[in-house]
């Protein structure tokens, strides 16, 4: 008798999805799917617009990072414009990343992770969220908070507002950064990467009690990619593509990105809205790849800078014999790894003297038909694609989203933890919940929404082949 588990909605994470547990006969967990629910379609609707206008279009695909769509699509413009930005721009476009990287990172760790690493897997669910972690650990959860609000203010001072800003735009960005607003982003500083590293002392701290789930979620070989400088330094703007193999081997290296259609393919499903990518070369069956700040930090061959490389360091002892971090658990960590990169590079960005220089934007008119525009978003590779008239109007559009490319791996993850964890005989909320954090791992950005704070409901059954509900659970 084949019987299947629904978990859904997917909570604490960012848009709507469902997980289905599939059993075998005898109750072992046979097959397990990761579902997106939701369709936007942001590529068809742009269609007809003017490729100006795109920056602040697409930067409505997701109120946690718009600032990684809007640098990709200002780049897929610069592109068609044939234009060089001034220095001074890449400078300020850099820092809004960086400012970026570490709010999104720190919304990931402290408020939607959090409860799951400081208050357990099988905590009370009631209490497992960030007012939880707020009444446990309130020292804790404010200094998260104030993180966060670093990356944010850094963005508003950059960019006008903290989310959705119309900044970077193609040929530059519209406006420079005074002497003023340096010194307040500088002053921030400081007590930020105390925090970072206060949480890094925490997880590692705490590695000995997740050793089972370190195993589970998402310990396998695949092929990691990530954008690496000319030197193979961790790099979150621009750069060359690198994919490595599981055991280290680098598979692909000094792709430039506008050739990403040589190495990537895409694939779909009935049963999700969220492609599939893949590495061409190796085929769907072979072909799964992982993005993001695990991949970043298995693909480079430093970070850059002291601390973040003193981190990484440490951080490739969890791989054997040298190889790849395996483990989807240890996304945690290298997302850690990432805030302290981005605050040492923010500071060493902040000291240039050329940052306040007020050529902030080159202009053209249209000089090519297409447009490939390549950054790293928090969750990975992110990929804009253009083509228009001349005119600049557009006439297809392509975007290969991070969480995309992560989708093969989700699934597998899904699988290997349920595999570990469901007997098919009994559900509880910390199963379902081990289930969830898998995903919750990769910080999947599904939509705008999120859903950080508060129960959100959860229905679970356990279903015979005629339909029988043989067990469920219901969460209000």
């Amino acid at each position: 008798m084949s019987r299947t588990v629904t978990i859904d909605p997917v909570t604490r994470i960012e848009g709507h999805a469902k997980i289905t547990v599939h059993l075998n006969e005898q109750g072992g967990v046979e097959d397990a799917r990761f579902h997106v629910t939701e369709f936007r379609g942001f590529e068809k609707f742009c269609e007809g617009r003017s490729f100006w206008e795109m920056p602040g279009i697409t930067a409505r695909i997701c109120g946690i990072c718009p600032v990684s769509h809007l640098l990709a699509s200002a780049k897929a413009g610069d592109a068609i414009l044939g234009a060089q930005i001034p220095p001074t721009a890449q400078k300020l476009r850099r820092l809004i990343n960086w400012a970026q990287i570490v709010q999104s990172h720190t919304l990931s760790f402290f408020h939607l992770s959090g409860p799951d690493l400081l208050l357990g897997m099988e905590s009370n669910p009631a209490e497992r969220n960030i007012m939880g972690l707020i009444a446990k650990h309130p020292d804790l959860a404010r200094k998260g908070i104030r993180l966060r609000q670093f990356g944010q203010e850094t963005i508003r001072i950059l960019g006008g507002k903290s989310v959705h800003p119309a900044w970077s735009v193609p040929g530059g960005v519209r406006e420079p950064l005074t002497a003023e607003r340096r010194d307040q982003i500088k002053a921030m500083v400081p007590e930020s990467l105390d925090t970072v590293e206060l949480a890094l002392d925490l997880l590692k701290d705490r590695f000995d009690q997740f050793g089972p789930e370190i195993q589970a979620y998402g310990e396998f070989p695949s092929l990691f990619m990530g954008l690496v400088t000319p030197e193979g330094g961790l790099e979150h703007y621009d750069g060359v593509l690198r994919i490595v193999d599981g055991t280290g081997r680098v598979v692909e290296d000094g792709v430039a990105p506008e050739r990403y259609r040589d190495i990537i393919a895409e694939a779909v499903e009935p049963w999700s809205y969220l492609k599939f990518p893949y590495y061409k070369p190796n085929g769907l069956e072979n072909g799964m790849y992982r993005v993001g700040p695990l991949a970043r930090l298995n693909v480079c061959d430093f970070a850059g800078t002291p601390r973040a490389d003193r981190e990484l360091r440490q951080f490739r002892r969890l791989g054997s014999h040298g190889q790849p971090v395996l483990s989807s658990f240890h996304y945690h960590y290298a997302r850690l790894i990432e805030i302290l990169f981005s605050l040492e590079k923010i500071a060493e960005t902040l000291d240039d003297p050329e940052i306040t220089n007020t050529h902030v934007r080159s202009r053209a008119a249209v000089n090519r038909t297409v447009g490939i525009g390549v950054s790293e978003a928090p969750r990975g590779t992110l990929f804009h694609e253009y083509h228009v008239d001349e005119n600049g109007i557009l006439q297809k559009v392509n975007l290969i989203i991070a969480t995309g490319q992560n989708n093969m791996a989700m699934n597998k993850t899904v699988k290997q933890i349920a595999q570990a964890y469901v007997n098919g005989q009994q559900l509880t909320e910390g199963i379902l919940n081990r289930i969830e954090h898998g995903i919750r791992a990769f910080d999947p950005c599904l939509s705008c929404s999120t859903h950080a704070v508060g129960q959100m409901p959860l229905h679970v059954q356990l279903l015979a082949p005629g339909g029988a509900v043989v067990d469920e659970i219901i969460r209000d």
